[in-house]
This record gives structure tokens, sequence and C-alpha cells, in this order.
């Protein structure tokens, strides 16, 4: 990927950037482009939910960005809420005000989530609803079996 001065002030403008324009002939500095090449998923989820495409989204980031992508999405207007998964990383949900406020209502760790959160979060998030089903059941037949074991 080709980086020059003009996309590093675009770049800078466009995320609210604190790195800021080095000017005509500056080197762009590796941050910046690490920056970009980091959060080039994170930008083109917000690419697809304005432009319809999906209603909420989940994203995996390093958390050092976290500053910036909430920058990010305060500056679009959109609505998000953001868990830390440890010291090293984050899960980004934003979309919809509704869905949003939907996944404020689950536990925060995902492998923690009742057969019933796992399967609305999947739906939303626009996975394959037969697959949904399917793991939704398998869900419930293994936490069933487990229930009754101990009783």
């Amino acid at each position: 990927m080709r980086v020059n001065n003009i996309f590093a002030k675009s770049y800078a403008e466009k995320t609210n950037s604190n790195i800021q324009y080095l000017g005509r002939g500056a080197n762009v500095t590796s941050v910046m482009k690490k920056e970009y090449a980091d959060l080039r998923v994170f930008y083109h989820h917000i690419y697809e939910f304005k432009k319809g495409i999906r209603n909420l989204i989940l994203t995996t980031e390093k958390a050092i960005y976290r500053e910036p992508i909430e920058r990010r999405l305060q500056s679009e207007g959109i609505d998000y809420i953001i868990h830390d998964i440890d010291k090293n990383k984050i899960n980004v949900y934003f979309g919809a005000k509704q869905c949003v406020e939907v996944v404020k209502t689950f536990n925060p760790r995902l492998n923690e989530l009742t057969p019933e959160q796992d399967f609305m979060l999947g739906i939303m998030l626009g996975y394959d609803r037969v697959k949904q089903c399917e793991r939704f059941l398998e869900y419930k037949k293994r936490n069933v079996k487990i229930k009754n074991i101990k009783e």
C-alpha cells in the first residue's frame, strides 16, 4: 500500500486522528500507516453500516486503538459499546441504537452468553438463520445434559 502526504492529510481529517499532517515533502510516520492498516476492517464496517448493509457490527480490535475508534464513532454519530477482552484486545459493537441497547443487556464475556442471547446476537449480526437455529438447539441440548448430570 502506497501512503503519501495527501493521503495522510485526508486520513487524519477523516479519522479525527491526533496524528498531525506532516506537510509537503515530509515522511508519513509509520505510526499512521500502522493505525490505518490495523483499522481498515473497522472503517469498512462503518461503510457497510452507513450503506444499510448491516444493522449491528461486532469487531475485535487492538486496545491501543480504543480512543481513535471511539472518536470516529462519535464523530459519525453511531451508537456503540466497547467491552474489554483483555489488556490487548477489545470487542467493539456498533450500529443501530436499538441493537446496541440490546447488546448492553448481555454479559460482556461472549463465552458466558445464554443460548438465547447467543442466538439473538448471531441474528442481529446477520449470521445465517438456519445455522443459528442449529447452534441454538445444540447449545440448549448440551446445557440440558449438563443440568441432568448434576441433578
